[in-house]
């Protein structure tokens, strides 16, 4: 009991705090939802519907589109500088890469390997 006189305020303090938890632990909303739901799907719902009138709407836009050559007369694309850098042919390498370095091609054809059973 003299502890309590002694340390009242956080005697107080800790009564506080465990009556503040309790309350809200108490009030909070008890309603949880449901673990397991189910689900009716329709086929030819609204939204099926929609998406398709979508790409319908697409495939006609897209249908609208002319392709003419006329960009190509266009001075701005006339105006273009092409900056790509030329492509050099290289040697292709050797005939059989998985023969041994020094190998001929008429070698190279023979397996080094010998079959199974052998």
């Amino acid at each position: 009991m003299t502890w309590i006189k002694q340390h009242i305020f956080i005697f107080v303090g800790l009564v506080a705090l465990i009556v503040a938890g309790v309350w809200y632990g108490l009030s909070s909303d008890t309603s949880a939802p449901p673990l397991l739901t189910t689900e009716t799907v329709v086929s030819g719902t609204l939204a099926e519907a929609n998406a398709d009138q979508e790409i319908v709407a697409s495939l006609l836009a897209l249908r609208a589109v002319s392709l003419s050559g006329t960009i190509f007369l266009d001075p701005a694309f006339m105006s273009l500088k092409d900056f790509s850098t030329p492509l050099i042919n290289e040697p292709w390498g050797r005939e059989n890469p998985f023969a041994p370095l020094g190998a001929s091609a008429a070698t190279s054809s023979r397996s080094s390997i010998p079959a199974p059973g052998r």
